[in-house]
């Protein structure tokens, strides 16, 4: 299989207290965080692509350009995509949603790049010393 325009994942979870913006200290409120609504379109995008990787390399996100425009609630089902939009080299860019029952609640567009995991992680490594 080869990695090409348009794949696309979609993920959900619910909104717990653990991923309200009060507990991740985004926000005073018990609603779905910007951070958790982040890391489920990455999480998204990350498996729109994984399969069509060799074993050794996998993606890490670069950049973000997204809105949160809608609040939800404790409880709620959040899902979230990632359509490639996107090949340049080693650089993809997805298209990322996230939805609750009433509508979209945040858009916009992540940026991935493909690597070789053995090599970034030696080179990652080195920052420990």
């Amino acid at each position: 299989m080869e990695l090409q325009q348009g794949v696309r994942a979609e993920v959900e979870e619910l909104v717990t207290e653990e991923r309200t913006a009060r507990a991740l200290g985004s926000g005073g409120l018990p609603v779905y965080s910007t951070p958790s609504m982040i890391a489920l379109m990455e999480k998204a995008s990350l498996n729109a692509v994984a399969e069509y990787l060799p074993a050794e390399n996998s993606t890490v996100g670069t950049a973000l350009n997204v809105k949160h425009n809608a609040a939800s609630p404790l409880g709620a089902l959040i899902k979230a995509a990632g359509t490639l939009k996107e090949i340049d080299g080693r650089r993809l860019v997805f298209e990322v949603r996230a939805w609750d029952k009433n509508g979209i609640i945040g858009e916009g567009t992540h940026e991935r790049f493909i690597i070789d995991d053995k090599k970034f992680m030696a080179k990652t490594n080195l920052k420990a010393v």
